[in-house]
């Protein structure tokens, strides 16, 4: 179901649904990190095997201290230059993120997604989004609504319609070792522009 209702997407959010939501880079396949039926239905229904994390979505940088434990200087930069935007950074999590989302690692990929559309469902919900792009394991991300909805067919989530992606490509990720960053995934930002 295609729809552009950001109160119905909330209802399904709250009540452990998925809702496949527009970014700038992809579409997501969306569900409350602290649900663990949600986040079972997200791997469930991608077919993505459990030791590959999922990215957080958050709406603004003050949630970002709710998930992690600190934020490197370098992180700090980057977030105020890059977020909202199609960076997703990798740093040590606090207990309070499940182990599912993360995969059973002490880290947690986070991002601030550049929709105006997600933004505005970000900040209206009580928890952040895990939301890996809405595609089956190892097929093209989808960049439209209807992309989604031929993924999935009758088992397709709520569509949250966003329009076009801006981008068509992942969010690069970076993580940090001895405060240095490092690139884990070059995605649509690029590294000059980190550096």
């Amino acid at each position: 179901m295609i729809s552009k209702d950001i109160d119905k997407a909330i209802q399904i959010l709250n009540l452990d649904g998925l809702v496949a939501i527009p970014t700038e880079t992809v579409y997501g396949l969306a569900g409350n990190i602290y649900s663990a039926t949600a986040v079972k239905r997200i791997f469930d229904l991608k077919q993505r095997p459990s030791y590959n994390p999922l990215i957080v979505h958050i709406g603004s940088i003050e949630q970002l201290h709710d998930l992690v434990q600190d934020i490197p200087e370098k992180a700090k930069i980057l977030a105020d230059k890059f977020w909202p935007g199609p960076l997703t950074m990798v740093l040590k999590k606090k207990e309070i993120v499940p182990d599912t989302v993360t995969a059973g690692k002490d880290t947690v990929a986070v991002r601030i997604p550049n929709h105006p559309v997600t933004l505005e469902l970000l900040q209206l919900l009580d928890f952040p989004l895990a939301a890996p792009s809405a595609n089956l394991f190892g097929l093209i991300s989808p960049t439209q609504a209807e992309h989604v909805a031929d993924y999935f067919k009758d088992d397709s989530p709520m569509i949250l319609d966003g329009g076009n992606c801006q981008n068509g490509i992942e969010s690069t990720i970076i993580g940090f070792e001895n405060n240095e960053a490092v690139l884990y995934r070059l995605g649509s930002l690029s590294v000059e522009d980190i550096e």
